[in-house]
């Protein structure tokens, strides 16, 4: 699998990479050569589900894929969750027809140019690397969640503890390492080239969330 985070995420027109992972919600392997041919397919990659924003953001794809389906777009939720804490989570929390798979290991969001930002003590060079105080100082928000603005950090504890969300050993293993992994979500056509994409690295940092009307409207033309 080729590895391109140090050149940046795959941009319109570029073809995507293989990759294959566990998949969470059904038995066996996914792949995007499954796709590849056959149908257009929306691949979200994701934190993990330790992730408050991103619970948030697969939640909404959940939302979306019947029309997403209706056009002849299938969806495909990576998280960096390992498979059984992914599908424990899952079963308290089911998603119709979420089509997901795990990767602790970040492959996936390597071979799609999605850096794992790294938090220094001093210089900060955005997106590979912020000086914690440069992370102290942004301020994220869920309007209608939230009080107010918070850091990265209170915020996640604010939203993991509103949403009853226990962090689990597995969670803090996948934490120590890629607390920095950046987002993206990627809408391939049938031929695995991309058609629209949306990032972290790009489209308004940490927690930021996707423009879905943009997206479905470009769903709307390379479907069925």
């Amino acid at each position: 699998m080729s590895d391109r985070a140090d050149v940046g995420p795959l941009q319109l027109g570029e073809r995507a990479p293989n990759f294959v992972l566990d998949a969470i919600t059904r038995e066996g392997k996914i792949a995007i050569d499954d796709f590849r041919g056959e149908k257009p397919v929306l691949v979200g990659l994701y934190r993990g589900l330790h992730c408050p924003f991103c619970r948030r953001h697969i939640a909404t794809v959940s939302l979306l894929t019947p029309a997403l389906n209706a056009k002849g777009i299938e969806s495909l939720t990576v998280v960096n969750t390992p498979i059984e804490r992914a599908r424990l989570y899952l079963r308290y929390h089911p998603m119709v027809g979420l089509l997901a798979a795990s990767d602790p290991e970040r492959a996936s969001h390597r071979a799609f140019g999605l850096p794992n930002m790294q938090i220094t003590d001093g210089e900060s060079a955005w997106p590979q690397k912020v000086s914690m105080s440069d992370v102290k100082a942004m301020r994220l928000n869920v309007p209608g969640e939230m009080p107010e603005p918070m850091d990265p950090f209170a915020t996640l504890e604010y939203l993991n503890k509103k949403d009853n969300y226990d962090i689990t050993e597995a969670d803090q293993q996948m934490m120590a390492t890629g607390v920095g992994q950046l987002t993206g979500q990627f809408l391939l056509d049938r031929n695995g080239v991309v058609r629209w994409t949306f990032s972290e690295v790009f489209d308004g940092g940490l927690g930021a969330h996707p423009n879905s009307e943009a997206m479905m409207s470009v769903a709307s033309h390379i479907g069925q």
